[in-house]
């Protein structure tokens, strides 16, 4: 039978209201955690549970991994979270009033979570911990530029991902966020408090990570010249550069340097 054409509309249906999705390294652990989801109305006829094995070896490390759980979660709001969390407080009609609540004040917003960090300075947490250890923030919901990956809630039909050429186990939740920025969407902490048995783990790999997001950063935010079939132009976060660098005459000097010395035959993929 021929397939017919299929018409998009403006609304979209997803099967699930949330994908819950884990790396799983322990799965006593996470059964723990999966049983508090549902306890507190996470059930199986809202909610759908996916999870990577890690158990015995790295099927995924995060950034591969988490990109596999966000082409694959079929709900509205995938929350990407550890393991070693467990819901008491909050439950699934905490996180709609905060999800609506947020819906009103900003629509545009791409991920949530429990703990940030607002600026180079401020940082936003609202997250009790097994030690005893509370961490209440007064002014919730607050915008942030990164979210800690204990928990974090992405909207679907924002279509975010994590970076291809990053990998490892940390700074995946700074990565999201900063995509969500470039996508033109923001984020968020709101309150939807949880336990969180973790204080986090800074080694080696985690400051080595540091070094290669930077470099990451720096390569996908650089000024450059930019070309298109029809115009061109120059990008630059500076906006003195931005103005200076759109001028014709720096236009034109830009494509002479590139006539003289780069030439059409360098972009060619060589052959092995």
């Amino acid at each position: 039978m021929e397939q017919q054409p299929r018409k998009i509309e403006r609304s979209e249906a997803f099967t699930f209201e949330f994908s819950i999705c884990t790396l799983v390294t322990d799965m006593t652990e996470y059964l723990e955690m999966r049983n508090s989801f549902v306890e507190e109305g996470f059930t199986p006829e809202a909610c759908e549970y996916l999870f990577i094995d890690n158990i015995s070896q790295n099927t995924f490390e995060a950034y591969a991994g988490l990109n596999r759980f966000l082409r694959e979660a079929q709900g509205k709001y995938i929350v990407l979270c550890h393991q070693d969390i467990l819901l008491k407080d909050h439950g699934i009609a905490d996180l709609r009033a905060r999800i609506n609540e947020l819906d009103n004040i900003d629509p545009n917003w791409g991920a949530i979570g429990n703990a940030g960090s607002v600026n180079i300075k401020y940082r936003s947490v609202h997250i009790n911990q097994t030690t005893g250890k509370s961490n209440s923030e007064q002014y919730l919901p607050m915008r942030v530029q990164t979210l800690d990956e204990n928990f974090i809630l992405v909207k679907n039909g924002a279509n975010l991902a994590l970076s291809s050429d990053l990998e490892g186990f940390h700074f995946y939740g700074a990565d999201i966020c900063l995509v969500a920025d470039v996508l033109g969407y923001s984020s968020y902490v709101i309150d939807f408090l949880l336990i969180h048995k973790s204080e986090g783990n800074d080694d080696e790999k985690y400051y080595e990570l540091k070094r290669k997001m930077i470099g990451k950063y720096h390569r996908a935010f650089r000024s450059r010249f930019i070309g298109t079939t029809v115009t061109r132009f120059y990008l630059s976060g500076n906006r003195f550069c931005s103005a200076l660098g759109n001028t014709r005459p720096v236009l034109f000097v830009a494509r002479q340097f590139y006539k003289l010395f780069n030439k059409r035959y360098y972009y060619q993929k060589l052959k092995r």
